[in-house]
This record gives C-alpha cells, structure tokens and sequence, in this order.
C-alpha cells in the first residue's frame, strides 16, 4: 500500500478541518451569520428532541386594587416549550486503493485529500444553508426546518414545534400576501408601503424585526425603490459580505444572489431575538470516530456528520412579505 497510515492521514487531515467546517456554515447565509453574531447558535447536548422554551401569555393575577382588597394570587401557566425534531445530514470523504497507488507518497495524498475535504465541506456548507429557508419536507421530511416553515405563508394551518397554530393563535407568524392583501404584486413603486404594512404589526414595545431578508426579486425592488434619495448601507452586514440596505432599524439583506438561497418573491422580517440554530455539540460538522472499509471495496471513507435544527420561540413577532 502506498500509505500504510492512510487513515490516519484522512482522519487527522478531516479533523484539522471540521471546526472551521462549523464555522463556515454559520457564515453561509445572511441569517445563519447574523445568529451567530448575536450568539443565537444554541448547540444542544442530547434528548429525544431538540426543547424551545417560550412564553405564550402575560401572568394574569396583574390587578388594579384599593386598600384592603384581596389581591388575586392565583397560580400563572405562562411557560412552555416547542420540541424540534432531530434533522441529519452527512458527507463522505472516500479515497481509493488505487488512488494511492497513484498518489504516492503523503504530500501527494494530502493534495488530493485537500480537494476532496474542500468540496465535502462547500456541499455542506451550501446545503445545510440552503435547508434554513426550507419547509422542511425534503427527502420525506427530513430537511431542517427552515424559514417557509418557521414563518409560514399561512399562518393558523400549521403545526410546528409540536404547537397547532389553529388552536393556538399566539403561535401565528404574520404573512402579506402583496396581490392578495395589498393589491397588486410588488414593485419598486409599492414595495415601501407593503413592508410599512407588515412592520407595524411586528413592533411589541422595544421589539421589533432587526433582520429583513430579501431574494433577488424583492431586494431589487428595495433598491430601486431607494436610489431617487441617498442609499443606507448597513456597514456590520457589508464587512460580513453581503449586500445590504437599512429599513428602520433593520438591516435589508439580499441573501439571493447567484445561487442563493431566499425563496422566491419573499422578503422575511425577523425578529432574531426569537431565532435559533440548534446543532447538536457532538455533530456538529464533525468527523466519525473509526474508519469505514467496505467488505467489497478497496477504499477507505470518513464520514463529516450534522445533526440538528432551526428553531423559534415566538413566531407572532416574525413576518414574511410575498407575492
């Protein structure tokens, strides 16, 4: 064998790797590096699901009183919790008897290893930051939960964390339908009052949406609806590199581009206080422990695992502009 210590090589060389493996995905989308900047990554230690604790109503027992009269002091449910189901992906790194031959020697070995980790880790990287804006229902649910289902399109006739939102209104996101709801579809020339429109029904006290993403369509539509005055450009989100803009407090984010992953006509006002990227601490991009041979093959594959979810503990204070 041209490296008798071949599997060590690729353990040790994966292993290098992982960490800013992890580190990357966090940085692939205007929202997943938003989360972590605002230290909304919660890596969870096991269970048989992943827990989001919340509050769903104010304690009742408040009272205006007068003098002697008795204080109402009656116990308050105002906790509970969404559970999130467990999500996995994986990415194999293999390399062939032959392709030692051929690559002889450990620097030889390390190059093509490099190759092979590098486009292992961009798969992963595209893919689970694409799964952040999924529904979820990819290869028989077993997709991240992502933004078109966190922030439905139709509120009221879902079920996410568990939760009903039919039965339980507090855990209806706020959807306008641009066409539906305002009229006509969107446009530089109406683009304004829509999300004037939905941002006004975001705003609890100091909350409110500190994060607007956009797909190429709508984010246009901002830009264009902007240029006849001075541009705003949020100098935090073009450092991270992604195009921005400011609505109010918030920054506009186009997380389309080439290849991006925002839906289609959609623009999310998110409250990240709410939002959270739930890796599991033991896979989270991490390498497997032992190797794998196959009986009837002459190759030697190291698995780069995920697990985890996308999870929100207020969805009232989320919001999704569409047409």
């Amino acid at each position: 064998m041209a490296s008798p210590n071949l599997s060590e090589l690729v353990t040790t060389t994966l292993r290098s790797r992982t960490k800013r493996l992890a580190d990357n995905v966090t940085k692939s989308t205007a929202l997943l590096d938003r989360l972590n900047r605002r230290g909304k990554v919660k890596p969870v230690s096991g269970g048989r699901t992943i827990v989001q604790e919340l509050e769903y109503d104010e304690n009742s027992t408040f009272m205006r009183y007068g003098g002697y009269e008795a204080l109402n002091i009656s116990p308050s449910d105002v906790f509970s919790a969404a559970e999130y189901d467990w999500k996995q992906a994986s990415v194999a790194v293999t390399i062939s008897g032959l392709e030692q031959i051929q690559n002889a020697g450990p620097e030889a070995i390390i190059d093509l290893l490099e190759s092979r980790i590098g486009n292992a880790e961009k798969t992963m990287k595209n893919n689970i930051g694409a799964d952040t804006y999924s529904d979820g229902t990819a290869d028989g649910g077993k997709q991240i939960g992502g933004m078109q289902l966190l922030v439905s399109d139709a509120p009221g006739s879902d079920i996410v964390g568990g939760i009903d939102a039919s039965t339980w209104t507090f855990w209806r996101n706020v959807a306008f339908d641009a066409t539906t709801d305002g009229g006509a579809p969107a446009s530089a020339a109406n683009i304004q009052s829509y999300m004037n429109q939905v941002w006004v029904q975001l705003v609890r006290n100091s909350d409110k949406p500190d994060l607007i993403v956009a797909d190429n369509n709508y984010w246009r539509h901002y830009l264009e609806s902007l240029q006849a005055i001075q541009r705003i450009q949020s100098i935090s989100e073009a450092s991270a590199g992604f195009s921005s803009l400011k609505y109010m407090t918030a920054d506009v984010v186009l997380d389309g581009g080439f290849g991006g992953s925002a839906p289609t006509n959609k623009m999310y006002f998110l409250n990240t206080d709410y939002l959270f990227y739930r890796p599991s601490r033991d896979r989270n991009m991490s390498v497997e422990d032992g190797e794998r041979v196959p009986v009837n093959q002459d190759a030697i594959t190291r698995l780069i695992f995920f697990a985890g979810n996308m999870t929100t503990s207020n969805r009232s204070l989320q919001g999704v502009l569409k047409d």
